[in-house]
């Protein structure tokens, strides 16, 4: 018999047309069985009659519903859907006539007789119960993929193809994965001497309130009562809610108040109180008159700070500043007060009068220079052995190679030995002894030099700074003046002021187009609970969008240094403080700033960042 033209005698089809007509042969092999039962006869090469006649090396499947004159059957090409990539939505089932073939397909030998015989419906059941004996055996040493093989990984495919996509990056919407959202910024205890907001909202909401307004958050702030703004506030200018909270976190109390005179910063501010009159200067009795007032408004400020009535206030002096905290406050179980900065001669002072005090920074240095010694020291002990550990500390530092041993007379002995000890001059007492405080002294005015007291000695601190002259200056612009108490609260003989704000309209180049700027400038001595309050009526008004530089009056940075007695939050009620509770619940945490304060605080859609 002719054989067609294009096929070989041993061709091999692919492996997916193959596993294809084989499970499509054994669901339709009853379908193409004769109903008559009877076998085909004819020769090979000649096409019979009958739908069970199988046409060998038949490219395509019988089309049996379809007659066609002149014996001829119509037959489709199996090659004419298929294309090179892979589609599950283009699968054709194909039906295979030559199974036993497909199946024996890797034992048949190279000498393959062109002639076939057409085989009838029996020897059709007959090679398809091969096929089903051959799918079942387990053949581990063969090199080509047997029939049962094809089929499961036909099968696998399948499921593949039923198995999700994953999406491409580029597919999925930026605003689909959300940023981590910080909503509170580290709590910052030192005092701030200007606030510059910008926002591309306008600010100037915040000036030139109405006169009902400003009394009515003169009302609320001292009367301790707060209104909740909603999340987003739509026009700010008609909330009168919105104006009436901030004048009422604008609102600090002072004491002493000289209308012509700013009397913070205290410290390096000779040149303002230049030209001014001081009528106290040269007049002893008015001094003590401002004396007696001051020492009676510093005892009520302790007495309610211990009565938690007052969460925190601050002392200025000329030559430093105290910060004095309420238990509960700052990480902080008991009363605490900083003081910074600090010199020899006022750590001695404070040592004579039995006040214990410690170095926190210093403290954290050494730790950090031997870690195996955590627990040796309490971090407070008499006669301030703190402070010697901390002279230690910074003569390691420093190399220590100036100092003098203990024992002078000996570092001298060789002298002797070579018989020349009155020839040379020896260093007297005086200067051994300055020489040894040099690492002391080194700690002056420096924000390592910040000091510590807590609990019942804060009250011996109240009365040093009563009772001590050196908290007064003696000559110059400040003689004879007061140091400056701030507070949130009023207590006796303070007087209430309020911060200056001021809003201007600027125009900012972003790119090459430039764009309106709205900026809101406060001013004055700012206190930690006043920039929060500031802060939280900033986020509704200005839809969760602004920036704030933050000007920090430098002896107060290092306010942020922990304290030893750590409490966990909310353990201390300060409920009739008389600050907004988001305040006092951001207070109450330990500042993670260190020595550092924010100098920068941005809000960007509802979450915070800063530097310090």
């Amino acid at each position: 018999m002719s054989q067609q033209a294009g096929y070989s005698p041993n061709f091999k089809r692919p492996a997916d047309i193959m596993r294809k007509r084989w499970r499509r042969s054994r669901s339709d092999a009853g379908a193409l069985s004769s109903p008559s039962g009877q076998e085909s006869t004819g020769s090979p090469g000649q096409s019979g009659s009958s739908a069970a006649c199988v046409r060998p090396f038949s490219p395509g499947p019988l089309f049996s519903n379809q007659s066609h004159s002149g014996g001829g059957t119509k037959r489709r090409n199996p090659f004419s859907s298929i294309e090179n990539t892979y589609s599950p939505k283009k699968k054709i089932h194909i039906f295979n006539d030559d199974v036993k073939s497909a199946a024996a397909d890797d034992h048949q030998e190279e000498d393959v007789s062109t002639k076939r015989e057409c085989r009838g419906v029996s020897s059709f059941s007959a090679i398809l119960t091969e096929a089903e004996r051959q799918e079942h055996r387990d053949v581990p040493s063969k090199k080509c993929l047997t029939v049962s093989e094809d089929v499961s990984l036909f099968e696998e495919e399948e499921e593949d193809v039923k198995s999700p996509l994953l999406k491409s990056p580029q597919a999925i919407a930026p605003a689909s994965i959300a940023p981590p959202v910080c909503t509170e910024y580290p709590a910052d205890w030192s005092l701030k001497t200007r606030l510059l907001f910008t926002s591309p909202l306008t600010l100037s909401w915040a000036e030139q309130p109405k006169a009902q307004e400003e009394a009515l958050g003169l009302s609320q702030h001292c009367r301790a009562q707060f209104t909740t703004l909603p999340h987003t506030l739509q026009d700010p200018r008609s909330c009168s809610e919105l104006r009436c909270a901030f004048q009422q976190c604008l609102v600090y109390w002072q004491h002493p108040s000289l209308p012509w005179l700013s009397l913070f910063p205290r410290i390096n501010a000779e040149r303002r109180f230049t030209g001014k009159s001081t009528p106290w200067a040269q007049n002893a009795s008015l001094q003590q008159s401002l004396m007696s007032e001051w020492s009676v408004s510093l005892s009520s400020l302790y007495s309610l700070l211990k009565a938690r009535q007052c969460p925190y206030f601050y002392l200025c002096s000329y030559q430093f500043t105290v910060l004095f905290r309420a238990a509960g406050l700052g990480g902080s179980s008991p009363i605490t007060a900083l003081i910074s900065p600090t010199t020899r001669g006022l750590r001695e002072a404070m040592k004579a009068e039995g006040i214990e005090f410690s170095l926190p920074l210093v403290e954290d240095r050494r730790k950090s220079k031997d870690p195996q010694n955590l627990d040796g020291q309490d971090g407070k002990s008499e006669g301030c052995s703190e402070l010697k550990e901390g002279v230690e500390c910074q003569e390691d530092e420093e190399g220590g190679e100036d100092g003098y041993n203990d024992d002078e007379d000996s570092s001298f002995s060789w002298l002797k030995e070579m018989g020349i000890q009155d020839k040379i001059k020896k260093p007297d007492s005086i200067s051994i002894q300055l020489r040894k405080e040099s690492h002391t002294v080194s700690l002056d005015h420096k924000p390592e030099s910040v000091v510590c007291v807590e609990g019942s000695h804060t009250f011996t601190l109240i009365n040093f700074l009563i009772n001590c002259k050196s908290v007064v200056a003696a000559a110059g612009s400040q003689a004879g003046l007061p140091p400056t108490l701030l507070a949130p609260i009023a207590f006796r003989g303070a007087t209430m002021h309020t911060l200056k704000a001021r809003s201007v309209n600027v125009k900012c180049q972003v790119g090459s187009t430039f764009q309106n700027i709205s900026s809101l400038e406060i001013t004055g001595p700012i206190l930690p609970s006043s920039l929060h309050t500031i802060t939280n009526l900033l986020r509704p008004s200005q839809k969760g969008n602004f920036s704030a530089t933050l000007y920090t009056h430098a002896p107060t940075a290092v306010m942020n240094a922990c304290t030893k007695q750590q409490c966990t939050p909310c353990s201390v009620d300060l409920s009739g403080c008389g600050l907004h509770p988001a305040s006092l619940q951001q207070l109450q945490r330990p500042s993670s700033l260190g020595k550092t304060a924010l100098t920068h605080v941005n809000l960007n859609n509802y979450s915070y960042t800063w530097k310090n």
